[in-house]
């Protein structure tokens, strides 16, 4: 059996990777939202192990949301992304300032 420890280690190294990630690459998007997806893996780890740990399927059935919403969040970044590619032929995070109002 592998305590709850553990489980909360990883969470907390991955959750701290993509914070990392966050604060050292600010220049391209793609690995922005890799990191933010790391992020969100990282939540679900916790919620699964007190959901396991505590006997109770709520964390579990709330995992399925946050992945939802994930995936959804996915889909609209890239396709997004896509778009201003074939506009300015870069992702960087600067070229994306001059969308400002």
């Amino acid at each position: 059996m592998i305590p709850l420890s553990h489980y909360l280690i990883l969470g907390a190294v991955m959750f701290s990777l993509s914070v990392i990630g966050i604060f050292l690459n600010r220049k391209n998007l793609v690995i922005l939202l890799m990191s933010i997806e790391l992020m969100l893996l990282a939540v679900n780890i916790n919620f699964v192990a007190f959901s396991h740990y505590l006997q109770d399927m709520a964390g579990q059935v709330f995992v399925f949301f946050v992945l939802t919403v994930a995936a959804a969040e996915s889909a609209i970044g890239l396709a997004i992304l896509i778009v201003l590619f074939r506009n300015k032929h870069s992702i960087n995070v600067e070229d994306v300032d001059g969308l400002k109002g």
